[in-house]
């Protein structure tokens, strides 16, 4: 089974894989973060560094998707590959911050990469306005992050917003304005009930 949890930078994707990971015995896929190459070069000079970026990112999700395929476990990613295409390389190219050129070359790559893989059997999506984004991500105090923009939050968030409304497979969204599921024991009880409920609606004979 595969369960992707989506969200903006900052909305608790890694928190919640974490805690569900732990909560059920599920195997965590984490997003590449600490360990990327690129991801502080990007925030220094995102026009530069956004087509290495984003192919770095897709390669690591591709070969998340295919080991994912390859396996009976359950696993819980933070993150989907659909995101890099749909969401964060869009938004780079509408921004001016990706040519034309990189973004076609880049999109073709995705493209194909579509043809071999298969949807998560559930999607979750942590919703977040820009204020609870911004103040999530100076908690958490990375140095490279320091330099993100509000206008670049701000088209990620539309863009998530677009492709929630048009995705096709099953869907649990959660507000994360609402839910503050890190700190809050009451509120990761009320967000682990609706995905009990959506899995057993989804799966009733493997659900615990």
């Amino acid at each position: 089974m595969h369960i992707a949890i989506a969200g903006n930078i900052g909305s608790g994707k890694t928190t919640l894989t974490r805690m569900l990971a732990a909560r059920y015995g599920w195997t965590p896929k984490y997003e590449s973060v600490d360990f990327n190459p690129y991801l502080s070069d990007f925030y220094d000079d995102m026009s530069r560094w956004s087509f290495n970026l984003q192919i770095y990112f897709l390669n690591k999700r591709f070969k998340d998707v295919v080991e994912i395929s390859k396996t009976d476990d359950v696993i819980i990613q933070d993150r989907t590959i659909y995101e890099d295409a749909r969401i964060f390389a869009p938004n780079l190219h509408d921004m001016g911050l990706m040519s034309s050129r990189d973004f076609e070359t880049y999109s073709d790559l995705f493209d194909l990469m579509m043809s071999l893989v298969k949807m998560p059997d559930l999607l979750i999506y942590l919703k977040s306005s820009i204020p609870n984004l911004v103040s999530q991500i100076q908690k958490r105090g990375r140095e490279y992050e320091k330099t993100i923009r509000i206008d670049y939050l701000t088209g990620l968030n539309n863009k998530y917003e677009n492709w929630i409304k048009d995705y096709k497979g099953h869907l649990l969204i959660i507000d994360a304005d609402r839910y503050k599921f890190g700190n809050k024991e009451e509120d990761f009880e009320a967000v682990t009930s609706m995905i009990d409920s959506e899995l057993f609606g989804l799966f009733p004979g493997e659900c615990k």
